[in-house]
């Protein structure tokens, strides 16, 4: 029989919060945030401590991803945690833009996201679709600003851009 979960959901997985521990995670919530405030003004990095007392230290990196989680799922919205280099189907990378499978496959013809062609496939991966994602974010500030300028220079629009 095939194999018809597709690659993203093979390698990722999806935590959600559960009602009954909200109270619990928002109180694990506060204390991450604590932590981090204490952390930001004091020259050491955070720690498990073992039952038997030995301390392991959390990377930085680490903490970061453990205080987005937990403030995501203590405000009620799961989190899908998926490698970097995950391959997506085209319908699976449209979804993640938040566009149409169509739009999408346009800008994989028009080479706009780079992809790769498995049989008759395309996949996408997942860090050239947040590659996009920036790229995508940075031009439209940049035209969004540059649309305020003109709009200031021509007395359209009294109110200064914002500044980088």
């Amino acid at each position: 029989m095939a194999d018809t979960e597709s690659p993203i959901r093979r390698k990722s997985r999806t935590y959600l919060p559960v009602s009954e521990a909200r109270d619990e995670l928002v109180d694990f919530a506060d204390t991450i945030h604590n932590i981090e405030r204490y952390l930001a003004t004091h020259n050491q990095g955070a720690a498990l401590v073992a039952p038997d007392g030995t301390h392991t230290p959390i990377p930085a990196e680490i903490f970061q991803v453990l205080e987005q989680v937990t403030t995501a799922l203590a405000n009620g919205r799961g989190v899908t945690i998926a490698p970097y280099e995950a391959l997506l189907t085209t319908q699976e990378a449209a979804e993640y833009l938040g566009i149409s499978r169509p739009t999408l496959v346009k800008l994989l013809e028009q080479r706009v996201i780079p992809f790769e062609t498995r049989g008759r496939h395309r996949r996408v991966t997942l860090r050239d679709l947040v590659d996009y994602q920036d790229r995508f974010r940075v031009e439209r500030s940049r035209t969004l600003r540059e649309i305020a300028r003109e709009g200031q220079a021509s007395g359209r629009v009294r109110q200064k851009p914002p500044v980088d």
